[in-house]
């Protein structure tokens, strides 16, 4: 695989937030060719996994590659920029515009810098007062599995800071709802409980040996008081919620116009969760309203763009608009619903779904297209490019009236002809034989079967071929044209001296002919044939013997002289 197939593939599980994956594939990539572009795409993967160090040297490597590529200065710059270091962020950016001052993904970098920067030195005394994130919350926040290590995180510490000057900042921020929702112990984002569980510290001393295996009651937590600001956002979510819960609970029951009155009330207590109006849109789709749903999703994406939503919600918010179009049987437009999806946040269950639904579309694309009438019209056309020798037009005809009525015995009949005058005999036979898999008393691919085996020098299969068609149609002239003329061709080859070698190896191959050969009966009448010739006479007497060692002359394995 090549360099740039390799970074393509990184491209696609960058894309599909895969940074594991992608960042293997760049690796790969790098090994093979040392190209700027390699090393940008590979920083980008890891300043996304949240590796800023990596991330860092990979833009380094990019600038000392290609000095005069402003993106490299661009890559350096967020490696920076998320450890804090604004000011030599600021240095990286600059020099990135002394190249390109026109370049406005530098200036926007520029900004967002000169704001954090601003923000970080603005901030309140480093333990001081009891705002939003005071000691004690801090020191709550301490021991929670997923925010206790970011504390080290300098751009998160700098979000926490922003927090205590304007704490409007956690509506519009999920991560910073969901470190609130840590706080107060409500659960995680969207209602769901939160995967951390204070575990109960258990006294293992005792002087009783009855009670040792027995945890000591634990006296609970004092109950932190919540600033003003604080206890309006809480009161806020759990309202919410809870009238989401109750619209739950009327959709299990069916009763749809009352939950989508419920997930109102919901979405009006707490505008900025943009899930209550999915659900309420899942209440329009069981409805059959899928317009109506479209309508209330995109409403939604346009609530979590303006709120910052997570990833994973949008998510969610697209496959309900799959959901929607599954619903109106629309199956292309519910794999591309999926695939924005996918692009929002990858989900191996989506991307299982998605394959399916591309062979349910292709059968469906298959079945649309069917159109017997538009067949025929397609059979003559390819008739009469036959007949003038055209015989490129006719396979292409054949196949569209194929397409058109694929259950058509006779169009698959055509197409082994048209194949056959191309020289094309495997082609050919299949065509042939999916004609008499369709219907297996068509005489005419009977005796097309036996005209392309006398051709490709299975006579002993042409034989049986013509032989099927007349035990059919007694009298048939194709067949009895063709059963004399592949009899006279064994005869004269039998005869002749002269063996086909080519002939005999092909037909050595055929399994039939190797399960004759391994005949012990047949094996001691051929050896009969040297040695006790009256003796082999006499077993030629038993029609199934004289059949067997028939077809062996028949595929040129076998010479009477």
């Amino acid at each position: 695989m090549s360099a740039d197939e390799l970074k393509e593939l990184g491209n696609k599980c960058l894309s599909n937030k895969q940074y594991d994956e992608a960042i293997d594939y760049y690796t790969k990539a790098i090994a093979l060719k040392e190209d700027h572009v390699f090393y940008s795409n590979r920083s980008a993967a890891y300043l996304s996994k949240g590796d800023s160090e990596k991330a860092l040297l990979d833009g380094n490597k990019c600038i000392e590659i290609k000095s005069d590529w402003p993106k490299g200065y661009s890559r350096k710059g967020a490696a920076l920029h998320a450890q804090g270091r604004y000011d030599e962020a600021l240095e990286i950016y600059n020099n990135g515009l002394k190249i390109a001052p026109d370049d406005s993904s530098l200036k926007n970098a520029i900004n967002d810098v000169i704001k954090a920067k601003n923000s970080f030195n603005n901030r309140p005394p480093s333990g001081g007062g009891n705002g939003l994130f005071g000691p004690s919350m801090l020191a709550k926040l301490a021991g929670h599995p997923k925010f206790g290590p970011k504390l080290g995180d300098p751009v998160f510490l700098q979000k926490l800071s922003m927090v205590q000057s304007n704490p409007q900042l956690i509506m519009s921020d999920p991560e910073l709802m969901e470190v609130l929702q840590a706080i107060l112990g409500s659960g995680g984002a969207g209602g769901e409980e939160d995967d951390y569980v204070p575990q109960p510290n258990y006294n293992s001393s005792s002087s009783s040996s009855s009670s040792s295996n027995k945890p000591k009651k634990v006296d609970p937590e004092p109950e932190i008081e919540l600033t003003p600001e604080e206890k309006a956002i809480k009161d806020i979510k759990t309202k919410a919620n809870a009238a989401k819960e109750k619209g739950n609970t009327l959709y299990k029951e069916k009763k749809f116009q009352d939950a989508i009155a419920a997930y109102d009330e919901a979405f009006s207590i707490d505008p900025t969760n943009m899930m209550y109006l999915n659900n309420k849109a899942a209440v329009y789709i069981e409805m059959g309203e899928c317009e109506r749903a479209f309508e209330i999703c995109n409403e939604a994406l346009e609530v979590g763009k303006a709120n910052k939503a997570s990833y994973e919600d949008r998510a969610k918010v697209y496959q309900r608009i799959a959901s929607a179009h599954l619903k109106k049987k629309d199956i292309k437009a519910a794999i591309e619903a999926y695939g924005k999806a996918q692009l929002e946040s990858f989900d191996k269950t989506i991307a299982s779904k998605i394959k399916n639904l591309e062979l349910d579309l292709k059968k469906q694309q298959r079945e649309d297209y069917i159109n017997p009438q538009l067949g025929l019209e397609a059979k003559e056309r390819g008739n009469i490019a036959f007949r003038e020798g055209k015989y490129g037009d006719a396979i292409n005809e054949y196949e569209e009236a194929i397409k058109r009525d694929p259950t058509n015995a006779p169009y698959h009949n055509n197409l082994a002809a048209a194949y056959q005058k191309m020289g094309l005999f495997n082609d050919a036979k299949r065509a042939v034989e999916k004609s008499l898999e369709l219907d297996k008393k068509y005489v005419k691919a009977w005796a097309k079967k036996g005209d392309i085996e006398f051709f490709m020098k299975e006579y002993h299969k042409a034989l049986e071929s013509y032989k099927t068609g007349l035990i059919l149609e007694d009298g048939n002239s194709l067949c009895k044209e063709g059963l004399r003329k592949v009899q006279e061709k064994i005869a004269m080859e039998n005869y002749s001296g002269e063996a086909d070698q080519e002939r005999a190896a092909h037909a050595m191959a055929d399994p039939e002919i190797q399960a004759i050969l391994m005949d012990p009966i047949i094996r001691n009448v051929l050896n009969d044939f040297q040695e006790n010739p009256k003796d082999a006479q006499a077993a030629m007497k038993d029609a199934t013997v004289r059949a067997k060692i028939e077809k062996l002359i028949a595929a040129g394995v076998v010479r009477m002289g």
